[in-house]
C-alpha cells in the first residue's frame, strides 16, 4: 500500500527526516543527516529511516523497455 507523504513534503520540504520503522512517524528532522542521528538516537531511535525531501516535487514517468 503507498503511503501519503503529501504533509511530511510540505512541513519538512528541504530537511532530512528519521521516520521509525513504520515509515510514517517523523521521529526528528535536521538540516544535516548527523543532527537527524543524534536526536533519534537521544530519543531511543538509534537506527531510524533516513530521507531527504526535496525542495521541489516532480513528475516522473518510467518508460519500461521491451
Amino acid at each position: 500500500m503507498a503511503i501519503d507523504w503529501t504533509n511530511v513534503v510540505k512541513k519538512y520540504r528541504g530537511l532530512w527526516i528519521g521516520f521509525k520503522e513504520d515509515e510514517k512517524t517523523v521521529i526528528a528532522s535536521g538540516k544535516t543527516v548527523q543532527e537527524v542521528l543524534s536526536i533519534s538516537r537521544a530519543k531511543g531511535y538509534p537506527k531510524p529511516i533516513l530521507f531527504r525531501v526535496p525542495t521541489r516535487v516532480l513528475p516522473y514517468i518510467g518508460i519500461g523497455s521491451q
